[in-house]
């Protein structure tokens, strides 16, 4: 954020979703991101399927990869970081307003389990 949108860093006027991962969610980080004052989207934990990553990000790069064969990690982060720039700008744009479709799904479901995209 200080460097994509050094605007919204100093007016402090953005948030941070992130999924509920046991080095996400330790201490050290809940302090840090306290003592920098960062607002933190709190996620579901029985709706695993609210960050982009898990619903967008992860299934794309999968379908790219499917057949594909690496001989080294480098070559994995090369491969990934090319398919990444791939893919449209729009998209990125669509996945985001799907992530607040899911999160609206999530409140109104009062952070009950859930599944699928389809409204009730």
């Amino acid at each position: 954020m200080r460097r994509k949108g050094p605007e919204v860093w100093t007016n402090k006027t953005w948030m941070l979703h992130h999924d509920n991962a046991p080095a996400h969610a330790s201490l050290l980080i809940r302090e840090f991101l306290a003592k920098q004052d960062t607002i933190v989207v709190l996620q579901s934990p029985y709706s695993p399927d609210l960050a982009p990553a898990d619903f967008f990000l992860f299934p794309e790069l999968k379908f790219t990869f499917n057949g594909r064969r690496f001989q080294t990690i480098e070559e994995i982060k090369e491969n990934s970081l090319q398919d990444i720039r791939a893919i449209p700008q729009n998209t990125f744009q669509d996945a985001f307003q799907n992530w607040k479709k899911r999160w609206e799904r999530c409140i109104n479901s009062r952070r009950e389990y859930f599944e699928g995209d389809k409204s009730d």
